[in-house]
């Protein structure tokens, strides 16, 4: 009885239907690719507007940082100025700036704080000591937050919809790309990669997280 031979060619339709199979898995590919890298992340961000906008260059050609950005006697980092610290400057308008007319009405004039959107805010088990850094390490706030000194504008804020945290933890690209204008990322994993080349140590778990 004949058979037929292992090295006989493989009939065209044959060819032609595993091209098809090959084209449509490239195509899903692609399709999971683009959903999962561009479309996902930005369904899963709402988008917010600081309450009122504020010009850091401008302040910046003026005063330091630190006049708003300061370390508490006890060595705390401050943070975001609080009202009565703006109010020493901005008690009644310096010029026509539509946000500063709006600061003055809404917020000095009604004693109200300004509900700032913290674009680094960590969840309440992580604890980050500013003061390590900035004056233990010498490290420049630009490290982390990027140029924010020479913006005309606060950009705007995105928020995770599952976990309530800001966009700038998790980094608004998975390639890192774009992110200088957003300053560094605030995962776990980027305090590790620095502090694994400055120092050869992640440092312990507490120290990080309470």
């Amino acid at each position: 009885m004949s058979t037929q031979s292992d090295n006989q060619p493989v009939p065209a339709e044959n060819r032609a239907s595993g091209w098809v199979i090959f084209v449509f898995f490239l195509i899903g590919l692609i399709a999971s690719l683009i959903s999962g890298w561009i479309a996902f992340p930005n369904l899963l961000y709402s988008t917010q507007q600081q309450p009122i906008d504020f010009n850091h260059k401008a302040h910046v050609a003026q005063m330091d940082c630190s006049s708003c950005h300061f370390f508490r006697d006890d060595g705390s980092f401050a943070g975001s100025p609080t009202l009565d610290e703006c109010k020493s400057c901005h008690m009644y308008p310096m010029s026509n700036d539509p946000d500063e007319q709006k600061f003055i009405e809404e917020y000095v004039k009604k004693d109200k704080e300004v509900p700032w959107l913290i674009y680094a805010e960590q969840p309440p088990c992580v604890f980050f000591s500013h003061a390590a850094h900035v004056k233990g390490a010498d490290m420049e706030c630009r490290t982390c937050h990027g140029d924010i000194g020479q913006s005309t504008s606060l950009r705007e804020y995105q928020e995770n919809r599952l976990t309530g945290y800001s966009r700038d933890i998790w980094g608004y690209s998975m390639l890192r790309l774009g992110e200088a204008k957003h300053g560094g990322r605030h995962k776990m994993n980027d305090c590790a990669e620095c502090h694994l080349k400055e120092t050869g140590s992640k440092g312990d778990c507490f120290q990080c997280h309470k």
